[in-house]
């Protein structure tokens, strides 16, 4: 039995008999706070050029096609290279390579702040992208072994899982400030002061973290795997551009599940495979991915709308649109702070379950968006809800996919998860661009647009509910 099916917990003892709870001591906090701040940062640098982008494009020359590949350029090298870097990890060090990380996404920061160019602009997003694929899963694997398997851990991921989010519109609102108030380049120079803090005092306070035997490196399933994931984020990412039924994109799609299709069978030839097999076939990880995939596409792409609705519906400006988006960060803030308690008390399936009801029923809301300014209040309502019911399926998912595996390869494990966010961010809003287009008008096409994004959340939820339950007894066996 694992964390999933643990039922409730039974009633307090009586006070001579309490047991005391476990605490964080005061290393585990500083361990903490510099994990937490790190992947803060990490989730900023998604979105905090989005506003700036326009202003980019002037001040360097790029063209309208080329700016879309400020933020392409960032998500395929995050999103292709973070399940090789989570395994590096794991054989050379965690602390190692999230140190390493910071110390080029720093130096990369400090290269796009300082661009004059295009050419130097993207190989400082591409340098970006690359720290942020190291750092994401070494830094949640540092976590994860740090804090044991249970109300600590839930406690440390609900945290990180809040201000991740947060980060994100966190991101969209600093860039837009930023901005406006001094210059693009500061959307990069941010990150330098974090970055060399982080650096400063990560050394004395975390300690390192790897297996006492290190494995070779599987390199055909590292191929695979970044090969197959490159050509499913470029695909995604292009297709909102070109289109679906682009030669370019079809072929790029097709090469990607043929890799990906391909990896299992390359690691079940493996002497020292990427991912064992046998936690391919874990149900908690295999399931609890694919609600993380769907919560994270989801989520982002209903931003996504609602800053069309916003904007392009109702007239407001970036900065205003960014700011709306407040009520959501907070929501996901609360919901990382519940979701511990909720975890604690019920289990991280029930989480999923009960997180993804809360955001499908908010995003159905949704729907009845009028072009008028008195639906405001719904936006603003119908968002803060469901960043609660999204963290809280989030959280759930982060512990689902982590638990019952033990610490040498926790960074394998996070390296699954974050790979499993980052292709969500860049699945949801090209396929929700492409719903939007087939109505013949921009708030027809929101409306409907919405309705399927609620029907997804609808499968994220029901999906642990009917799939972990089955084979409750056999959720964890290989």
């Amino acid at each position: 039995m694992t964390a999933l099916d643990t039922p409730p917990a039974p009633a307090a003892p009586a006070a001579s008999e309490a047991v005391t709870a476990p605490r964080m001591d005061g290393r585990m906090r500083l361990v903490l706070v510099v994990l937490l701040v790190a992947q803060f940062m990490l989730a900023v640098d998604f979105s905090i050029l989005n506003v700036a982008l326009p202003v980019i494009g002037e001040g360097l020359g790029f063209s309208l096609g080329g700016l879309q590949w400020i933020a392409t350029a960032f998500a395929l090298a995050a999103a292709g290279f973070t399940l090789l870097f989570g395994r590096v990890a794991d054989l050379l060090g965690r602390r190692r390579v999230f140190l390493g990380g910071m110390a080029v996404l720093g130096a990369a920061s400090l290269a796009g702040g300082l661009a004059t160019t295009p050419e130097l602009l993207m190989a400082a997003r591409v340098a970006q992208g690359l720290a942020t694929a190291a750092v994401t899963p070494a830094g949640l694997s540092l976590l994860t072994s740090a804090f044991p398997e249970g109300p600590l851990r839930d406690k440390a991921l609900g945290l990180n899982g809040a201000l991740m989010s947060a980060g994100f519109t966190t991101g969209a609102v600093l860039g837009g400030v930023l901005t406006d108030l001094l210059s693009w380049r500061w959307a990069f120079f941010v990150n330098v002061p974090v970055a060399l803090a982080v650096l400063l005092v990560a050394p004395a306070v975390i300690k390192e973290s790897r297996p006492a035997e290190r494995p070779r490196l599987d390199v055909p399933g590292a191929i695979t795997v970044t090969g197959g994931l490159l050509a499913l984020v470029y695909g995604l990412t292009a297709a909102g551009e070109h289109g679906w039924t682009d030669p370019g994109v079809l072929v790029a799609l097709v090469a990607a599940v043929a890799l990906l299709t391909a990896f299992p069978f390359v690691e079940r030839r493996s002497a020292a495979p990427l991912v064992p097999i046998r936690v391919l076939k874990r149900r908690t990880v295999v399931w609890g991915n694919l609600a993380g995939l769907l919560a994270f596409a989801t989520e982002t792409s209903l931003v996504f709308l609602m800053t069309l609705h916003l904007q392009d519906v109702l007239g407001f400006s970036p900065l205003a649109a960014g700011l709306s988006f407040g009520v959501l960060g907070a929501g996901t803030v609360l919901g990382g702070l519940l979701a511990p308690r909720f975890i604690g008390r019920f289990s991280p399936r029930t989480a999923l379950i009960a997180g993804g009801a809360l955001q499908a029923v908010a995003t159905l809301s949704l729907v009845g968006l009028g072009d008028g300014p008195g639906t405001y209040g719904l936006l603003l309502a119908a968002t803060f809800a469901g960043g609660i019911g999204n963290m809280l399926a989030i959280v759930g998912f982060m512990v689902t996919a982590t638990s019952g595996l033990p610490d040498a390869e926790q960074g394998m494990a996070t390296g699954i998860a974050t790979m499993t966010q980052q292709v969500g961010i860049t699945l949801g809003t090209p396929v929700m661009s492409a719903v939007v287009v087939t109505a013949a008008t921009l708030p027809g096409g929101i409306a409907r647009a919405v309705l399927v994004n609620a029907a997804v959340v609808l499968v994220a939820a029901l999906a642990p509910a009917l799939l972990l339950r089955r084979n409750r007894r056999q959720a964890d066996r290989p």
